[in-house]
């Protein structure tokens, strides 16, 4: 293990590779090729499935499992922040929830309809375990780069976050459209779904291998290291989340920036978790083939565009302000909404993966500097960004939920979608209400 001053360049850049290692899991299992391989799990005929006890359609029943990920996520990470920053292991946490995630995109392997149950065990955990290690992974943000290098280096992490994801998932299209060069058998759909099953093994063994790079530069944590984790310990991060929200009534600027940014990034990460299960259930594809490589291609685009769009995002916070680009990024995001109300051609699907694409790498790097920016000078950045954190999984889990319950009434997620439109609104006038002073405007 490397000791490096904080600033120091290969310090930053081991930081930022993270985002390469890790990002594979929200492109290939929550974005493209999970949702691509779920939905071919039932008819087109019959989407719907018998499971806890309710009649579920497949689109409501993941988003609601979904939410119940985050819902457990928010819950344990004050847990885990808390004893991470007391003992001083913050590494190690991070790590094991790497581990777990990792492992559980390999168990993907493993799902189908028969035993709907440990597979979708495998995915709450893999949901689990890459959201876990972003609370310790974006807590560092502070204690390895100096103010006025954390918006490049945020923006940096996702712009390599989007490079490697995308290599890998360039393999994986190759292998589920020509699965015979990689040696896989079959009937063409029958090829395609195992391939699609190696991809979710490829996916954990690339997050593992790629993050030792980070492992090895990354510090372990506070100066606590080796005290015993009493019950104290064990529930200071509760304490830490309360003395965060008291702290908040002297941080004007912080307090309604995080207001805003709760609602509308549960519509922000909605979107993302949900895009490819609309893309799949509500255009018009001429066949599963083109349904497999237009969605598969969609997600492409959006990647290959966000690269750009973080770092635009960059050059205009610098310019404009963080608050005013993030006013401008959030009224692009109502008129996406508006508009995929209407689209039934793969055409119109292509033409939102673009504009999605240009506002999502930016409006996720910029929220994560902004919040950094605020903080207060402090050592316990686990705790403050454990404070983000659980604010972003409680979003997503109401907005997964309302999305999850207005697919399951009207049968249809462009009213699901529509609808997100109101948290996107609501984000922006509680950010023209965030002091207009300092270096965000």
């Amino acid at each position: 293990m490397a000791d490096l001053p904080k600033g120091n360049k290969k310090l930053l850049n081991a930081w930022a590779f993270y985002d390469w290692a890790n990002s594979v899991y929200p492109l290939v299992i929550s974005s493209a090729v999970f949702p691509i391989f779920y939905e071919a799990l039932f008819s087109d005929d019959n989407p719907y499935i018998d499971a806890f006890g309710m009649h579920l359609k497949n689109s409501a029943l993941i988003s609601f499992i979904t939410a119940a990920a985050f819902l457990v996520v928010a819950f344990i990470s004050p847990l885990l922040s808390g004893i991470a920053d007391y003992v001083g292991n913050k590494k190690a946490f991070m790590k094991f929830f790497c581990y777990t995630g990792a492992l559980s995109c390999m168990g993907l392997y493993w799902f189908n309809l028969e035993n709907i149950y440990i597979g979708l065990l495998f995915y709450f955990l893999g949901l689990i375990g890459f959201w876990g290690s972003l609370v310790f992974y974006n807590s560092y943000l502070p204690d390895i780069a100096f103010p006025e290098q954390q918006d490049s280096l945020s923006a940096k992490g996702y712009s390599l976050g989007y490079v490697g994801s995308v290599l890998l998932m360039l393999i994986n299209l190759e292998m589920i459209m020509k699965p015979e060069i990689f040696g896989i058998t079959g009937t063409k759909g029958e090829a395609a779904m195992k391939a699609m099953r190696y991809s979710f093994l490829m996916v954990g063994v690339w997050w593992i291998l790629f993050s030792q790079y980070t492992y090895y530069y990354l510090p372990k944590g506070s100066k606590n290291e080796g005290q015993k984790v009493t019950k104290d310990v064990f529930f200071n991060g509760f304490r830490e989340l309360k003395k965060v929200w008291k702290l908040l009534e002297e941080n004007i600027s912080l307090k309604r920036y995080l207001g805003s940014f709760f609602v509308y990034s549960m519509a922000v990460q909605t979107v993302m978790i949900a895009a490819t299960y609309f893309g799949a259930q509500e255009i018009a594809w001429s066949s599963e083939s083109e349904s497999t490589t237009g969605l598969i291609i969609c997600i492409l685009v959006i990647q290959l565009v966000a690269i750009g769009g973080a770092v635009l995002t960059s050059k205009a916070s610098a310019k404009f302000g963080n608050i005013p680009t993030l006013i401008v990024i959030n009224s692009i995001w109502v008129v996406f909404c508006v508009i995929t109300f209407f689209i039934t051609l793969p055409i119109h699907f292509y033409t939102m993966a673009a504009l999605a694409g240009l506002v999502m790498g930016g409006i996720q790097a910029l929220s994560r500097s902004t919040y950094s920016k605020l903080l207060p000078e402090t050592e316990d950045t686990a705790s403050f960004f454990s404070f983000y954190d659980v604010a972003e999984k409680i979003g997503i889990v109401i907005g997964m939920c309302v999305y999850g319950i207005i697919d399951q009434i009207t049968g249809s997620p462009r009213y699901s979608i529509v609808f997100l439109a109101v948290f996107f609104i609501t984000g922006i006038l509680l950010l023209r209400r965030v002091p207009k002073k300092g270096v965000l405007n």
